[in-house]
């Protein structure tokens, strides 16, 4: 019998509410299950999404179970399917500059990939791919009519997309994420079948038995009153439905590059250079919900945003619906926590930087100035003005460190933060200061800055002059 995942959200208030629901989705078989064979942490709440820990680089199971009704899905009956495993952040922040984050952790662990997958231990894959500069994304065809499992291996620790503090910092989660394909009439594995994902964290070798171990001896402290309150730790983790993953490098007709788990190289050329290869555009900061929204895409509106967890008591609303709920109706319908938070996201609220300030590159100043002197005599003659108008770019700090101004002003040139060697603020007699994390917290609100960059002595790198 197949393991069908436990349905989200038993609230008492919303008992009625909950009986309504067409038994469609009551009783939901899904077409595959993919079954990660890992064991889920004691210490998750009740009604909070499972989370799982993982050694870095150990081989984990996960099952590919064909889990279709009798007649479901004839087409697919007799043919292959491909599946596209990623590892990506759970963290809405963090999903915003993944690019960077990714980019930043392939310049520290050269010729590394994020995810890959054990071949040899791997059984009913066929055709495993890895694109070389997609380090968290591996692929593969297999028949749903025959057993399948894929060991997969993350070499990605929780801790090293963390913000450097004072140690013992706390890592951030992850998701695996599973999407499914069959075959269209081109031969092509573009049409959607099925996506299910689940939360992990992964720690250094052996570290996830540790945190185990202490969650477990945690839950073994509680009175049996506050016990009630947490789910149970399962042997297996079930991977639950969720969206596609919304970008869409998996339907170009160009062939997936061969398994492998090198890296390519890219190298920057004079001025103001850009990789060779082209990243593929981040999600919009801006994912606000409107009013035309239709219910089926305001689901995947709520999981984009992490309310997934609620999607079932919001299954028929559009987005007309969820914007004339008030803080009240949200808060009573999700909890404090979570129904602050989806106001906020409802009401498309958005965080001031805590450092705004605007810079201009001197190139385009200098050709401005020349412009201008060539006009100057006409100009004067004629009794016009001379003002100078020059374009200035908005950086917004959060984090005011020496580190997201790099990359900030690397977003700015289209380079890689590795590309840019030093900022220096120019000082007192025209001196060069190298910028540190307490000027740029004392940089005043709104100051402006002209760049300009100067070849590095060593390497195909520049530095930045703030002037």
């Amino acid at each position: 019998m197949p393991i069908v995942p436990s349905d989200v959200l038993a609230l008492p208030i919303f008992k009625q509410e909950e009986s309504s629901l067409p038994p469609d989705n009551e009783n939901k078989i899904l077409p595959f299950q993919y079954v990660l064979c890992a064991a889920t942490s004691p210490a998750v709440k009740l009604h909070d999404e499972t989370l799982t820990y993982l050694n870095q680089g150990q081989s984990y199971e996960i099952r590919m179970l064909d889990n279709r009704k009798l007649g479901e899905l004839p087409e697919i009956n007799g043919k292959l399917v491909k599946s596209i495993f990623r590892v990506v952040f759970h963290d809405r922040r963090l999903q915003y500059t993944e690019h960077q984050q990714l980019e930043g952790w392939r310049w520290n662990r050269p010729g590394d990939r994020i995810l890959d997958i054990d071949i040899p231990m791997s059984v009913g894959i066929i055709d495993p791919r890895a694109n070389p500069t997609q380090l968290n994304t591996v692929e593969f065809l297999w028949d749903p009519a025959k057993r399948t499992s894929v060991f997969i291996q993350v070499h990605c620790i929780s801790t090293e997309f963390t913000m450097r503090k004072h140690g013992g910092e706390k890592g951030v989660p992850f998701r695996v994420q599973i999407d499914t394909f069959k075959e269209n009439e081109n031969g092509e594995y573009t049409e959607h079948l099925h996506s299910a994902s689940c939360q992990i964290k992964v720690f250094k070798p052996k570290g996830a038995d540790r945190k185990q171990k202490t969650d477990r001896e945690k839950m073994e402290k509680r009175t049996p009153h506050e016990k009630e309150k947490y789910q149970p730790s399962y042997e297996t983790t079930i991977l639950t439905e969720c969206s596609p993953w919304p970008e869409i490098t998996y339907v170009n007709n160009s062939p997936s590059p061969g398994f492998n788990s090198s890296h390519s190289s890219f190298s920057l050329g004079e001025g103001n250079g850009s990789p060779n290869h082209q990243p593929e555009p981040p999600p919009p900061v801006t994912d606000n919900l409107l009013p035309t929204t239709t219910p089926q895409e305001a689901q995947q509106w709520l999981h984009r945003n992490r309310f997934s967890t609620f999607t079932r008591l919001f299954t028929n609303f559009s987005g007309a619906d969820l914007l004339k709920l008030t803080r009240d109706d949200v808060i009573q319908i999700c909890g404090p926590a979570d129904g602050i938070r989806l106001f906020n996201a409802l009401k498309g609220r958005m965080v001031r930087p805590r450092l705004t300030i605007y810079v201009c590159q001197e190139s385009l100043q200098l050709r401005e100035q020349q412009q201008q002197q060539q006009q100057q005599q006409q100009k004067h003659e004629d009794g016009d003005s001379n003002g100078s108008f020059f374009v200035y770019h908005a950086i917004y700090l959060e984090e005011l460190t020496a580190v997201e101004l790099t990359e900030k002003i690397a977003q700015l040139f289209s380079i890689s933060p590795r590309q840019i060697s030093q900022i220096y603020k120019q000082g007192p007699t025209g001196i060069h200061v190298l910028i540190s994390d307490e000027m740029i917290q004392n940089f005043q609100e709104e100051a402006c800055f002209i760049l300009d960059t100067m070849k590095a002595e060593t390497n195909d790198s520049y530095h930045i002059i703030l002037k």
